[in-house]
């Protein structure tokens, strides 16, 4: 039986994050690829980590964290189990 990858992608939402509403349009114009989501708020919610496992299409993903990566403010870190 061959093992799946597990693909964690980690978004520290920081400051300054100009525009909110950009970061949710990605999450969910990418939403295909996104298996599970959770949202750690810190410092009343100025601040904040989001960790989603995804799956799904290769190049889907390399495109989602592309228009990820664009957006000021936030910064992603991945883990790969295999």
């Amino acid at each position: 039986m061959e093992k799946k990858e597990i693909r964690i992608v980690g978004l520290y939402v920081g400051e300054p994050l100009h525009d909110k509403i950009a970061l949710q349009n990605v999450l969910t114009k990418y939403g295909n690829v996104i298996r599970t989501r959770i949202g750690l708020n810190q410092d009343c919610g100025t601040k904040g980590i989001i960790l989603l496992e995804l799956f799904g299409d290769e190049s889907e993903i390399a495109n989602f964290e592309k228009a990820l990566g664009k957006l000021e403010g936030v910064e992603l870190q991945r883990m790969i189990f295999k």
